[in-house]
């Protein structure tokens, strides 16, 4: 018998964790373990962070984010990320496609629901 998977964002839209990053960093310009916490708290349990800094070089690259080093008098350098016009378009850009995701999840929510309704009154 099929289970839900034990990773709750095993259905969300791949490379979600791409619009999460351009967001917090719109956000407020950030580093990579700020951005590790935040990505904790919209639901990233396990965040990697090699992940995380592989995503950040890549959207560097891409030229979604720009980054510049920040000295710390609590310790050593560290870089700090902050996006750039084209990552706000972008970020706009999965926003509204999230957006429509968000409404056809909805309408098969709801439809699901009367089925296992129907189903629970007739069994």
């Amino acid at each position: 018998m099929p289970r839900a998977s034990d990773d709750p964002l095993a259905g969300l839209p791949r490379n979600f964790q791409r619009p999460c990053l351009l967001l917090l960093i719109g956000e407020k310009p950030s580093h990579g373990y700020d951005l590790l916490e935040r990505l904790r708290e919209l639901g990233f349990k396990q965040a990697d962070p090699g992940m995380l800094y592989r995503s950040l070089r890549a959207m560097e690259q891409e030229g979604l984010v720009e980054s510049d080093w920040e000295i710390s008098d609590l310790g050593p350098r560290r870089r700090t990320y902050v996006l750039s016009e084209e990552g706000r378009d972008w970020l706009h850009a999965w926003a509204g496609s999230l957006r429509e995701t968000e409404r056809v999840l909805q309408r098969f929510v709801a439809r699901y629901a009367a089925f296992a309704a129907e189903n629970s009154r007739r069994g």
